[in-house]
């Protein structure tokens, strides 16, 4: 009966157009009401201990880093180094889009800002080429959600907190399985875009490619700092995402020469906007996550799939369609809030390996962004390349089915998962 009233509550607050945020403390004091120990007190103070934690710093400045790398140039550079290198090749500027998206996921983390990036830079010249506009929207904002997975993720530093499991370890263990997706993105595309009469670029000569691997270094040097710093015990996550802030600050106002110091106000404010919501919903989810356990709901769900404890594969398979489901209609952040004090008990008692649990779980809710009718980052692409949402979603569809059939391959086979995630850790 707890879960009912957790799930009516949550699910009736949404319905009727609460924001999420609100819907989780909501939620919260259904709980409290029907467990008899409603107290605003408690509301209070686990949304203060919510944010008062020193992990969930890397959040803003891993945002704010995005910013300044976008506003700074870093990013126009990196898509100038990947298009000198396969843009003469057929269908060289989808795989420009994926090499880049993953090159970028290793420096911001964020979805959205990936995206957009990428579908400013990218999508008229995919226009002019002959690409299908549609089907070229659709592969940056599934190569966008790559972001989330490679490290450095905020999605796995909200997982981190939520779960209390290493951060560092996810780093690492989420390296493979991205690459693995822009792979597999790759390989969809050319396979669907090889009708399309397109033109392809130029070859760039050796000597253009070393001038454009030159003016991109900088750039490229980002994500060798953060994960080599993580790696090797150098700097924690929180301290990587401080550096990368103050070295895309640099590279930008020093060596590019991009970001001015009247454009900083508005790079400040646009990160401080995203941190903002973000926190505030981890503060409201911690409420619920509390509840949750004083409720004893995973013992509940437990009892209703313990048939499926026994059969770790299935019970993975049986989550991940779970986690489809609700990706459709929440963002990642209340998703990962919400689902993990729930699953995450159950998971291990069935004996999975709780890190590679988070990276499925986090390659799932990514791929959530691309799901209407929610689909974050389909509207970011929408809205950035100025096409219609609908031919967007259009467009995604093989690459939304092409990710998850990988999701399911690696529940098939979680080595693919666990012996490079051992390598990195």
């Amino acid at each position: 009966m707890t879960l009912v009233v957790f799930l009516v509550a949550l699910i009736g607050a949404m319905a009727i157009g609460v924001p999420v945020a609100f819907a989780l403390i909501f939620c919260g004091i259904a709980l409290m009401e029907y467990l008899g120990m409603f107290n605003t007190q408690i509301i209070a103070q686990n949304m203060a201990i919510g944010a008062n934690t020193f992990t969930l710093l890397a959040i803003p400045f891993f945002i704010l880093a995005g910013e300044l790398m976008n506003a700074g140039g870093l990013s126009r550079r990196i898509i100038d180094f990947a298009i000198a290198c396969v843009g003469h090749i057929r269908g060289g500027l989808g795989i420009v889009a994926i090499m880049a998206a993953v090159i970028l996921a290793s420096i911001s983390g964020s979805a959205a800002a990936d995206s957009a990036a990428l579908a400013a830079i990218l999508l008229p010249m995919m226009s002019r080429a002959g690409y299908d506009v549609p089907r070229s929207a659709g592969l940056i904002a599934a190569g966008g959600v790559i972001a989330p997975v490679i490290p450095p993720s905020m999605a796995f530093i909200i997982f981190g907190v939520a779960s209390n499991l290493s951060i560092s370890k996810l780093f690492m263990a989420g390296i493979a399985p991205g690459v693995l997706m822009g792979t597999v993105l790759i390989v969809t595309w050319l396979f669907v875009a090889r009708k399309d009469k397109a033109e392809t670029l130029p070859r760039a000569s050796w000597g253009e490619k070393g001038r454009a691997g030159m003016r991109a270094i900088w750039a490229l040097g980002m994500p060798v700092i953060i994960l080599g710093g993580i790696k090797f015990g150098v700097v924690t996550p929180t301290e990587a995402a401080v550096i990368a802030t103050f070295y895309a600050l640099f590279v930008g106002l020093f060596v590019y020469r991009e970001l001015t110091l009247k454009s900083l106000p508005g790079v400040f404010i646009a990160a401080g906007r995203t941190t903002a919501a973000i926190m505030f919903l981890v503060c409201a989810a911690l409420v619920s996550a509390w509840l949750i356990t004083m409720a004893n709901i995973p013992a509940e769900l437990g009892s209703i799939i313990e048939p499926l404890i026994e059969h770790p594969k299935l019970l993975m398979a049986f989550i991940m369609v779970l986690i489809i489901l609700v990706g459709t209609a929440l963002d990642l952040t209340p998703t990962i809030l919400i689902l993990t004090p729930v699953l995450l008990p159950l998971v291990q008692k069935a004996g999975i390996d709780p890190i590679y649990f988070g990276v499925m779980f986090i390659m799932n809710c990514c791929i959530g962004l691309l799901t209407p009718p929610v689909g974050v980052v389909l509207n970011v692409v929408s809205g950035v390349g100025r096409i219609p949402l609908g031919r967007v979603i259009i467009g995604v569809w093989p690459f939304l089915v092409a990710e998850i059939l990988v999701l399911f391959v690696l529940v098939a086979f979680p080595q693919i998962v666990l012996v490079p995630a051992h390598w990195f850790y």
